[in-house]
């Protein structure tokens, strides 16, 4: 699934395109939103802003209407210039937005959405969200709040995943920062101290800027996708089992980590 650092950079791609400007047409090839007359109702209008909040990308355009993007594990956008081919089959678009020499195209959804800018607000989905890990003022106290109000018994790995407290993290990301601040992923929340979440939140905000800033974090994985290799430190073995409801597989190294 595409993290906070793949979704802000491709807002960041986006922008240039179509910040204020018109699209000069618009395609919803995908069956389900023929019918929504996307091309009709966003005719004339131009597009404001390009932003991200966590995994959650915004399209939004005048006349209070934004659309929503949320990619989960299938989906992606591209940019293209006019006539070059597309990094997925045309089939498996469900939004393209043209202007000049230039295609904006999002490819196998699952979430794509057209609403009001005041239900984007209110939408119990996005209103839930977390403080932005990568926005540029991260709030930290809210985080801590957000963690404190949650399950002590939960493993600290599981709950840096839940976007409610923090949104942007994901498996890689949350691998890597448990690792850098030296923190058992699988420690329960009520045992892991706030100067201690806090190490793991700046390491995950660091890299993730410099993820989101340059497509790479600036070093090689420490411990993600790294089971049964050594660590980077000490040499240990680097260990990995399911966490969560979702059992998302976790990296670790049983003696950094300890």
């Amino acid at each position: 699934m595409p993290e906070g650092d793949t979704i802000l950079r491709t807002a960041r791609r986006i922008a240039p395109v179509l910040v204020g400007n018109v699209p000069d047409e618009i395609l919803t090839p995908q069956a389900r939103h023929r019918r929504d007359r996307w091309p009709e109702r966003l005719a004339g209008r131009a597009v404001r802003a390009v932003d991200a909040h966590g995994k959650h990308l915004f399209l939004r355009f005048e006349g209070d209407l934004t659309l929503h993007s949320h990619l989960r594990t299938t989906g992606s956008w591209g940019v293209y210039r006019r006539g070059q081919r597309w990094g997925r089959s045309p089939r498996r678009a469900w939004l393209v937005l043209r202007r000049g020499d230039r295609e904006v195209v999002q490819f196998d959804g699952p979430v794509l959405e057209l609403m009001t800018e005041s239900r984007t607000r209110f939408d119990r989905r996005l209103a839930g969200l977390g403080p932005d890990i990568l926005g540029e003022r991260f709030d930290e106290a809210g985080v801590l709040r957000r963690l404190r109000a949650d399950d002590p018994t939960r493993p600290i790995g599981d709950a840096l995943l839940d976007q409610r407290i923090v949104a942007g993290v994901g498996n890689k990301w949350k691998a890597e920062a448990c690792f850098d601040a030296g923190l058992d992923p699988f420690r329960r929340t009520g045992a892991v101290s706030d100067e201690e979440a806090l190490a793991v939140l700046r390491s995950g905000r660091r890299d993730m800027r410099a993820s989101a800033q340059e497509g790479r974090s600036g070093r090689p994985n420490a411990v993600y996708r790294r089971a049964g290799r050594p660590c980077p430190r000490c040499q240990t073995r680097i260990r990995s089992r399911g966490q969560g409801d979702d059992n998302r597989i976790t990296y670790w190294c049983p003696r950094c980590q300890a």
